[in-house]
């Protein structure tokens, strides 16, 4: 396939992972009140059990697909996907359906470990953060539209309607990788399934200093987006009352952040992976260190429009970290890209969904607890930044780092 199908494709399947988080955003309050869950702050639990799913589950997607290849696996974890899906629509107890999300998100995890490998085994260096940018900015079409859209399917219906829709478009992306990807895996890179040869790649993720310090800063950054996430619905229609208009404002950030992507792309390969992303995240750190002054300064809740200023410059610099600093961490570990997807995702997804979630749990009616979270998660983030680069940010790297 070509480029351009190339890079929907990979959106698409990523994307199946954010549809099954955004899209259901808007339901929150109506799953717990018809399945009886009294303390709003546990609501986020639906969200949680996904990603702890998804996250734990990318341990065994990466060593099974350099074993024996990228389709098969990924075609398994759409049928678990789809699957669990559908039996959420049927199920009236919270703890089923917590259970059941966790299934969920255990297969979507095939899309974010597979898709990666597929592209680092096609691409590297700047090219592969190239097309990581452009995968991005069209993955970020699902939440600008996705929250949108399960408040129509509310208006249409009730709650169970989102998860039909769910299933359906993992179907439709399911027969579209089926009958468009050919196998992306070279025959000289397949591994064995075998406890040494597992562990031996484990071991070469986890004592590769770029790697995993790039890992531990993206777990910590995206702790923050997850903590956002977590307590989204009640930011918005709790503190500032925006009711219907909720998906809007979540539409409005998540543009701008699929602007950010593209402008990655367009600049990444001119200006250097690591002086965009590192600059970035100094920013990143001054605008959310602003933040919380004023949000401690001002009378409580700060004005929408300057939340909204606030939280929209912060997430577009956001938007220059996430794939770049993966793409970092990936690049010395092409040999291994999928067990390298494994442990990576494994690390970041769990450790920034617990983060998110214990930013979720501490709300307290304030936007407080999730500005905190921004600005110091972005701190520990700058701190192993500066591990993986020896103390020098900005550097030209032409040979990966060992």
């Amino acid at each position: 396939m070509g480029k351009a199908e190339f890079v929907a494709l990979c959106a698409s399947l990523m994307a199946l992972n954010a549809l099954a988080i955004d899209i259901m955003l808007p339901a929150l309050q109506q799953i717990g009140e018809a399945l009886n869950v009294s303390n709003e702050n546990h609501r986020q639990l639906i969200v949680t059990a996904y990603l702890l799913g998804f996250g734990i589950a990318q341990l065994f997607y990466g060593p099974i697909s350099d074993r024996f290849g990228r389709r098969i696996p990924m075609l398994l974890g759409l049928v678990v996907y789809v699957i669990g899906a559908f039996c959420i629509t049927v199920t009236s107890s919270f703890t089923m359906l917590l259970a059941l999300r966790f299934l969920q998100g255990a297969g979507s995890a095939a899309t974010r470990v597979i898709t990666i490998s597929i592209v680092r085994d096609v691409y590297g260096g700047r090219q592969m953060a190239e097309v990581s940018s452009l995968i991005m900015m069209v993955f970020m079409v699902i939440p600008i539209i996705a929250p949108g859209t399960g408040q129509a399917i509310m208006f249409l219906g009730e709650w169970h309607l989102i998860f039909h829709f769910i299933g359906i478009g993992g179907i439709l992306v399911s027969g579209w990788m089926y009958f468009r990807l050919p196998e992306t895996l070279d025959a000289k890179n397949i591994r064995l399934l075998t406890p040494s040869v597992i562990f031996g790649g484990f071991k070469i993720v986890l004592t590769n200093r770029l790697a995993l310090c790039y890992t531990l800063s993206s777990a910590f950054i995206f702790g923050s987006l997850f903590g956002f996430i977590n307590s989204a619905q009640q930011i918005y229609m709790g503190i500032y009352g925006l009711g219907a208009w909720f998906p809007v404002a979540f539409a409005a950030v998540a543009l701008l952040m699929s602007v950010s992507a593209f402008v990655n792309a367009k600049l990444v390969t001119q200006v250097g992976i690591r002086r965009l992303s590192h600059g970035s995240l100094i920013g990143f750190i001054f605008t959310t260190g602003v933040w919380l002054l004023v949000q401690i300064s001002l009378e409580q809740p700060m004005p929408f429009l300057l939340f909204l200023g606030f939280f929209s410059l912060s997430m577009f610099q956001f938007g220059w970290i996430g794939s770049n600093f993966n793409a970092l961490a990936m690049e010395p570990l092409g040999h291994v890209a999928g067990t390298a997807s494994s442990v990576l995702g494994f690390m970041g997804t769990v450790g920034g969904s617990l983060i998110g979630a214990g930013i979720g749990q501490a709300f307290d009616g304030t936007a407080t607890p999730l500005i905190c979270g921004y600005f110091f998660l972005g701190i520990i983030g700058l701190f192993f930044v500066l591990i993986a680069e020896n103390g020098k940010l900005f550097r030209q790297v032409n040979a990966p780092v060992r």
